[in-house]
């Protein structure tokens, strides 16, 4: 049997190098080229071309090489017995919601601002207020509720929003309730995963259910916004300004207007980082839990794609 990476070069090096040392004895094949498709019983992935996996026929596992699948479930070839799993890893929570504090404190203390009076030389003490923030979590699932109980543990008023109703210590709003939790805040951050429903869901007809100038944090993915509604709407002022971390197209291209419009901060999807070690173990408990026939919880449902 044999493992194979198919994935950029950067993180296909960094899963290399933590397999050659948990698991040595298994042989590991780099890219999509082999005399021995029939030997490759594991896939791991990111962004893999349409139809590549069909000729390894006794695959057992596909893993996606991050918490996001709709790159894998992009290709409508894969056999349906193929289980597809990803990586939950409480250390990518760590990530991603240290990221998504950053951006709400800087927000939160006016820190853009300050920065702008000191490219200036000028002593702005009193000038900028600590905002009074509503902050709501679209999308609360293992990320999004993460971020959410910290920011509710911070003394931050804070609602969330997802399909199904969940538990929380925090108001919280589901299935048809969206324009009502919409209307009860003035910072939104974004969390849903990419899937045909959510195509395009930050849109111009969505930031008008705002009740007021509401601040932006989209850290999910670039199909999910309309990046042509995001300036309109910080043009009009139904949006009072927006921090990026993904883009509809990637790198974002260096003539985009958002790159130098005063009311948006950008980086270069990086906030939530993937941890080789802790997924390459992640992917070999769920082999593991293949071969005996076991439940597989991370394992993704292709009809919600999460």
């Amino acid at each position: 049997m044999s493992y194979i990476i198919i994935a950029p070069p950067v993180p296909t090096q960094k899963w290399k190098e933590e397999l050659e040392i948990i698991a040595p004895e298994i042989p590991l094949i780099i890219g999509p080229e082999t005399d021995h498709p029939e030997e490759v019983i594991c896939a791991m992935v990111w962004k893999q071309e349409r139809g590549i996996l069909n000729r390894f026929e006794n695959l057992k596992l596909i893993f996606s090489m991050g918490a996001g699948v709709d790159h894998v479930l992009a290709d409508d070839t894969i056999p349906k017995h193929i289980p597809i799993c990803r990586v939950v890893d409480p250390q990518m929570a760590f990530s991603m919601s240290n990221f998504i504090l950053m951006a709400v404190l800087n927000h939160n203390r006016s820190f853009y601002d300050f920065q702008q009076a000191r490219e200036k030389s000028h002593w702005a003490q009193f000038e900028f207020e600590e905002r009074s923030l509503k902050i709501g979590v679209l999308g609360t699932g293992f990320l999004g509720m993460d971020i959410a109980k910290k920011l509710h543990a911070l003394g931050f008023s804070v609602s969330g929003y997802s399909n199904s109703h969940k538990d929380t210590p925090f108001p919280s709003y589901a299935g048809d309730q969206i324009d009502t939790f919409l209307s009860k805040i003035n910072v939104l951050i974004c969390l849903v995963p990419y899937t045909p429903k959510t195509q395009g869901l930050l849109n111009y007809n969505l930031f008008k259910k705002f009740s007021e100038p509401t601040y932006l944090i989209n850290v999910s993915r670039g199909s999910v916004h309309v990046e042509k509604d995001i300036l309109t709407a910080l043009d009009e002022g139904i949006l009072s300004g927006a921090f990026l971390d993904v883009f509809e197209h990637e790198p974002l291209p260096s003539n985009s207007p958002l790159w130098k419009h005063p009311l948006v901060q950008i980086t270069p999807h990086i906030a939530s980082l993937t941890y080789p070690k802790e997924s390459v173990l992640q992917m070999m408990d769920c082999l593991e839990k293949i071969e005996k026939d076991l439940p597989l919880t991370q394992e993704v449902s292709r009809e919600k794609m999460y």
